[in-house]
């Protein structure tokens, strides 16, 4: 892709979703948080209706420190993964109330130090928290690079290298939010939809499906993780 064609494909996923957000539920950033180590290996709709219920009682590190570990597995015992989930989260708790004051730190390098807290989900907090401008790359960004041709890389941490030199202004900050869009909804892992894309044209990847089976129209504005 030439600057040009990553302008316009920016430009054209910025006009089909002006607001991108993420489908995650929550109610502050401590939650934001949960939530999203929470959604390793899970759909955010699992996810939502796993912290529904939690989060209407658990709002702070301390809250969920006094409902323990068996009291959170109970709530989201439909996660895959969540004996060890519920355990990264309670001592994420501990260490957020022992060393930040009970506070979500705002730096990647203090978030990557919570246990089970990557620098996706570092980066996923950064931006949907503090507005910064950080490229998660979960598996619908990492195919979206390569299969467009945005970012090719062999790695996670490849593509967002390539992403954050790439990116331009004013379509940093939401820039994930799209991808991940474009991955979820339309760039499927299977068979992509190219028939509906908006960046259809921009797109280099060889093998697009142009001839759809059923109907053509675009997909509606969705909401992002």
């Amino acid at each position: 892709m030439t600057k040009a064609d990553i302008f316009e494909f920016f430009r054209l996923l910025a006009e089909d979703n002006p607001a991108p957000v993420t489908e995650l539920e929550f109610g502050n950033t401590y939650q934001l948080l949960v939530a999203v180590t929470l959604s390793a290996q899970a759909t955010d709709v699992g996810v939502n209706k796993a912290t529904r219920a939690l989060f209407a009682h658990v709002t702070t590190p301390a809250q969920m420190l006094a409902l323990g570990e068996e009291g959170l597995k109970q709530h989201i015992k439909t996660i895959g993964l969540f004996n060890s989930k519920a355990k990264n989260v309670i001592a994420m708790a501990e260490l957020l109330v022992r060393d930040f004051g009970g506070e979500v730190p705002r730096t990647r390098e203090e978030l990557v130090t919570l246990p089970g807290v990557g620098r996706k989900t570092a980066n996923v907090v950064l931006n949907c928290a503090f507005g910064a401008e950080t490229f998660a790359v979960d598996t619908h960004v990492f195919r979206v690079g390569n299969r467009t041709g945005l970012a090719k890389g062999k790695t996670p941490e490849k593509v967002e290298a390539l992403l954050e030199k790439r990116v331009p202004q004013p379509f940093r900050r939401d820039a994930h939010h799209w991808l991940i869009l474009l991955g979820r909804y339309t760039c499927k892992a299977r068979t992509p939809e190219c028939w509906r894309c908006a960046v259809v044209e921009q797109c280099g990847f060889k093998g697009k499906v142009l001839a759809p089976a059923a109907a053509t129209s675009r997909p509606s504005k969705t909401r992002s993780s």
